[in-house]
């Protein structure tokens, strides 16, 4: 999914922190503002790693390049409107990390415009935490259960497909594997990737 060597393994490590950190807390600040205070209790709004991060995940992400944080929990069933709601928690997540990766970028443009020294490994840093957060939101909108693309799915669909889509969750491991172990995943999210970061660079083009 990220492509590692051992140095994008240490320069990259502050990007993958921050992309699993900001991906859970939008999610757990939009269900408190829909209405459902579970992530509060759980203590899932704050921005302290120590609260999002599972440590085996996060090695397993360094190591095979597939991993995960903790799960948000939230109870739909308090939502003020429980189908916008599960929307707009699922949307948060992504949403977060690809405005994180816009500001990362916007950050460092404006720190090389400014002529402050912009040595390799602080430039590397920088980027991954952009490349990062684009590529959790285009994985995590992928529509498969349990990652957030197939809730936004299943607000728009009638209750008998959103009980199939639902259905693949047992086997959403293994299509999760086989994406990653053939050419399709690279297919969807590289072209994905090139897409946003061009849109950035022209809207930071215009803005500077």
């Amino acid at each position: 999914m990220f492509g590692f060597d051992l140095m994008s393994m240490i320069a990259g490590l502050p990007g993958l922190i921050i992309a699993m950190v900001i991906h859970e807390y939008a999610h757990a600040r939009v269900a408190v503002a829909m209405g459902d205070f579970t992530p509060r209790l759980m203590g899932r709004l704050t921005l302290n790693p120590a609260a999002h991060i599972d440590p085996i995940g996060l090695i397993m992400l360094l190591v095979v390049q597939f991993g995960w944080a903790k799960p948000v929990m939230i109870n739909p069933a308090n939502f003020r409107d429980r189908r916008k709601g599960d929307m707009l928690v699922s949307l948060a997540g992504p949403g977060a990390n690809i405005l994180m990766a816009f500001f990362a970028l916007a950050f460092m443009v404006v720190y090389m415009k400014m002529g402050f020294p912009l040595t390799r490994g602080f430039r590397m840093v920088l980027y991954l935490i952009v490349l990062y957060n684009i590529n959790f939101a285009i994985f995590n909108m992928i529509p498969l259960p349990p990652l957030d693309g197939s809730k936004v799915l299943m607000a728009f669909l009638p209750n008998e497909w959103q009980y199939k889509l639902m259905s693949l969750e047992r086997y959403s491991f293994m299509i999760l594997i086989v994406l990653m172990m053939t050419p399709v995943l690279g297919a969807i999210l590289i072209p994905l990737q090139r897409l946003i970061l061009n849109l950035f660079y022209m809207i930071l083009g215009i803005i500077f």
